[in-house]
């Protein structure tokens, strides 16, 4: 017991090292909050103007606001960035409230992240299955979303790879930093990912999680129905997911959405490695 509790605390140690090595390159003034909610305590980084349009940035399954540091940098010249580390997921939130266990309730966890921040309603960004969440919220309280970008999100518009599938498979039956490392490898292949982020995800995959809420695909009459103006980013590379696939659906169920996709990028590589044309449409989009 001893020795696995020590171990414990030098995989703790070592991972909030490389949280804080990949906060240090967060563009400066970033200051955190930490918010009470129903569904626990919520750490958020926040960069750009107070009075600036706020927009709210939600990470992948598995990483934390951390990541966000490229991103915040660019949209921190024109709006208020909060970059929220999930509840239940390895980043700085607590799960000291009542566990989040459907969609409503991250509903109702984003209205209090909101409530928190004092925001009325905000833009949201999200990659993969933060993404997911964001578009959820976003058909379930589009008077809160103002509008919505969405970084090749998971679970949305189609399924996943059943190659990526079979990789994925050991590191969600036993999470360790080596799994995450190889699955990482595969899936960025030889594009450019940033080490100090890539290092902070693997040491995430050892860190205590909840299980994250998932549900079925939004139906075609939702997504037909989704009101706030609507960007989809995809990265051409990814493993995850087909990204032609992805988009095509997109365009055919939501109205006036815009679709990208960047050629150079994997999933895994976003969004620490979003490319330039990519920050400055989010950029531009969230300007409109």
């Amino acid at each position: 017991m001893p020795r696995a509790h020590e171990t414990e605390l030098t995989e703790l140690t070592e991972f909030t090292a490389a949280y804080d090595a990949v906060l240090a390159r967060w563009p400066r003034p970033t200051t955190a909050a930490e918010l009470r909610t129903p569904h626990g305590t919520t750490h958020v980084l926040r960069h750009g103007p107070e009075d600036a349009p706020p927009v709210l940035l939600l990470p992948g399954g598995g990483s934390t606001a951390a990541s966000w540091g490229a991103t915040a940098a660019v949209l921190g010249a024109t709006h208020r960035v909060h970059a929220v580390d999930l509840v239940g997921g390895p980043g700085r939130s607590r799960s000291d409230g009542r566990p989040i266990r459907t969609a409503a309730d991250l509903v109702t966890w984003l209205d209090a992240v909101l409530d928190g921040l004092g925001l009325t309603s905000a833009a949201f960004l999200g990659h993969s299955y933060g993404g997911w969440i964001a578009l959820r919220y976003a058909l379930t309280a589009p008077d809160r979303t103002d509008r919505l970008v969405l970084l090749d999100p998971t679970g949305c518009f189609a399924g996943f790879k059943p190659a990526y599938l079979l990789r994925a498979l050991p590191l969600l039956l036993r999470p360790s930093a080596a799994r995450a490392a190889s699955l990482l490898a595969w899936e960025t292949g030889g594009a450019d990912h940033d080490p100090a982020v890539r290092r902070l995800d693997v040491l995430a995959a050892e860190r205590p999680t909840r299980r994250p809420v998932t549900g079925p695909r939004p139906t075609p009459a939702e997504l037909a129905a989704l009101r706030p103006p609507a960007l989809l980013l995809l990265a051409g590379g990814s493993r995850v997911h087909d990204p032609d696939r992805v988009a095509a659906r997109a365009r055919a169920t939501v109205p006036g959405i815009v679709t990208e996709t960047h050629p150079a990028a994997t999933h895994h590589t976003l969004p620490a490695d979003l490319p330039p044309a990519a920050l400055s449409g989010i950029a531009g989009f969230l300007a409109r």
